[in-house]
């Protein structure tokens, strides 16, 4: 591969290395009542894919299902540089999510958008860079 196809292919660069993509995945733990909501938990991956400035394809796929303390809410919506995936846990009201992309994004938008849906008590996050 070309130098400058290699550039393009690999277009985050992360401490002067050039990376494919970049891997958010956050764990969100006591949650409000909307992340009981197939409605509201569609409406928060769309949102999410919109603030950090991804191009939606589709709409999101979102739905309950799991039995007993695993009942819970899954979904995601694919853009076009990858997917936002959550998994969520009735019985806990905690969120589980995957932001990757091979377009860069800002941790601190993913960051505001779970405060404003889901009011989380805790939020971690990690962020990792592909190669």
């Amino acid at each position: 591969m070309s130098t400058a196809a290699l550039a393009e292919y690999r277009r985050i660069v992360h401490d002067g290395v050039p990376h494919y993509g970049q891997h958010l995945i956050a764990t969100c733990l006591g949650c409000n009542e909307a992340i009981l909501s197939i409605d509201k938990m569609s409406e928060f991956l769309k949102t999410m894919a919109d603030e950090i400035d991804m191009v939606r394809f589709g709409e999101p796929l979102v739905a309950r299902f799991g039995g007993g303390i695993e009942t819970g809410i899954s979904g995601v919506q694919l853009i076009e540089t990858s997917a936002i995936v959550i998994h969520t846990n009735d019985a806990h009201r905690d969120m589980y999510l995957d932001v990757f992309s091979c377009k860069s994004f800002k941790e601190e938008t993913v960051r505001r958008v779970l405060d404003e849906f889901l009011l989380p008590a805790s939020v971690t996050t990690e962020v990792m860079y592909r190669r």
